[in-house]
């Protein structure tokens, strides 16, 4: 559907003066998430690049106005970009960032140098951006959807700013996605495992050859470790563009990772150089991996020839260092403490489930879990099964959210109907969670246990939701 046009009229007016000034700017902002929700959601796949194309001419190519690194896969998209991002900007460059689904603001999906779009910018490039996509809707037989219109967004976002680079995360999938008017001169592929059958297809060979779509001729594909079906069809994606590969294992990789407080410790061969005592406060072995995608990308588009290739040591680290990736395996709260995850499929729960074993000993541990409708529920349950000692079955708020009491019934056979409860209302799942983490009674019994635990996991919604509950954006 297209925007409301009383919506539209007072998510555009003027700045408003004086006391009132804020509260004006955070009104228009929330009327303009409603005009986005309102449109065709990011979850529905149509292939043609037409819209997208069309308001990119009519805003006059800024996808065009900067270098891009693109990065698709099925889990890691967002870590690596972070990363990708946090060692450009170490390299002096001024970066613009593109990432989905957000966590608690759109405008996160936005960042230049870093920092998410103020909500007032936000509006304003929304703002900008309109007109023409008014005249696209009116064009063809589908209005321009959420993930259309916020791609548009921050491609003039980056061009306005401008950016030195723009680092790219897909949507979904790769050859028909939106941002892939943009051509990168770099193309990561983080691991492919099966997700959105839907629209991608039931096997890796299948999905990958909608997400090697974004390796465009002449460019670097940065590969990450992939089923082998996976990885021979980019390479055959490669070899008919004329793209170079580089392989995580083969000509880059993780040398040596040490767990330790608060993250790992990484030595990580890139693509011209052994990076050593390399930090980075994240946990789990599949954020290694990414790091060493990151790396690899990083250097094939901004390495010198003076250097070989190679990047500065201590800008390695230092933007290492520095990374931060919201809801993966992210700490908010202590005594107890609370860990939110966005995983959302199997494969991201299995490293998930690997990482909170391995980085902390919780006794009990327990798992809050609320997932959508359309995923293999099951499959992301058997992958927790070991790992936690009490289920929690909740929901978030969406209408694509399975309803917790069904969610339930899926666990009951897989954890055994003791260790399942059923709490509908996140905060009330969320309270639960943690008294239960705090007494240690996390089979009903009293007696108290030391070091317990809780993990809010299942999907990037309400991974996004306790994180508002609990404070952790502060």
């Amino acid at each position: 559907m297209a925007e409301t046009p009383g919506v539209t009229e007072a998510a555009l007016s003027g700045g408003v003066a004086g006391p009132t000034a804020a509260s004006g700017a955070d009104s228009r902002y929330r009327e303009v998430e409603q005009i986005l929700l309102g449109r065709w959601p990011e979850t529905k796949l149509d292939p043609t690049l037409r819209r997208i194309a069309g308001l990119c001419d009519m805003l006059g190519q800024p996808q065009r106005a900067y270098p891009v690194v693109h990065i698709t896969g099925t889990n890691g998209k967002t870590s690596t970009a972070r990363m990708v991002d946090a060692l450009l900007r170490a390299l002096g460059l001024r970066t613009g960032r593109f990432t989905s689904p957000h966590l608690e603001s759109m405008t996160e999906r936005i960042c230049v140098d870093g920092e998410p779009l103020t909500p007032a910018r936000f509006v304003e490039v929304f703002a900008e951006v309109l007109p023409y996509v008014r005249i696209i809707d009116r064009s063809g037989e589908h209005p321009m959807s959420f993930f259309e219109i916020a791609t548009g967004m921050a491609f003039a976002a980056f061009a306005d700013a401008p950016v030195d680079a723009a680092v790219l995360e897909v949507g979904m999938g790769g050859t028909w996605d939106a941002t892939n008017v943009a051509d990168g001169r770099v193309a990561v592929i983080t691991p492919i495992a099966v997700d959105h059958v839907r629209y991608l297809g039931a096997t890796p060979g299948e999905i990958a050859v909608e997400k090697s779509g974004i390796v465009k001729p002449g460019a670097v594909a940065v590969m990450a470790q992939q089923p082998l079906e996976a990885a021979e069809v980019v390479l055959r994606r490669a070899a008919e563009v004329g793209a170079s590969v580089a392989r995580e294992g083969i000509e880059f990789g993780v040398v040596e990772r040490a767990p330790g407080l608060g993250g790992q410790l990484l030595t990580i061969k890139g693509l011209a150089s052994t990076y050593d005592d390399v930090f980075l406060p994240l946990h789990g072995q599949h954020q290694a991996h990414n790091a060493a995608c990151a790396l690899a990308a990083a250097e094939a588009f901004a390495g010198t020839e003076d250097s070989g290739g190679a990047l500065p040591l201590e800008l390695v680290r230092e933007a290492f260092g520095s990374v931060t990736s919201p809801a993966r395996m992210e700490v908010v709260r202590r005594s107890p403490t609370v860990i939110l995850d966005a995983a959302h499929n199997p494969h991201g729960a299995q490293a998930s489930a690997e990482a909170v074993e391995e980085a902390f000993a919780f006794s009990p541990l327990v798992g809050v879990i609320g997932v959508m409708a359309d995923k293999d529920v099951e499959g992301i349950l058997e992958a927790f099964e070991p790992v936690l000692t009490t289920l929690i079955c909740t929901q978030n708020s969406t209408g694509r959210a399975m309803p917790a009491v069904e969610l339930g019934e899926v666990a009951a056979p897989l954890f055994g109907p003791d260790r399942v409860e059923v709490v509908a209302r996140l905060d009330d799942a969320l309270e639960r969670a943690v008294a239960l983490a705090e007494t240690g009674a996390a089979d009903g019994s009293s007696g108290e246990l030391e070091g317990g635990g809780v993990l809010v996991t299942g999907s990037v919604i309400t991974a996004g939701e306790a994180r508002t509950l609990l404070g952790g954006h502060r």
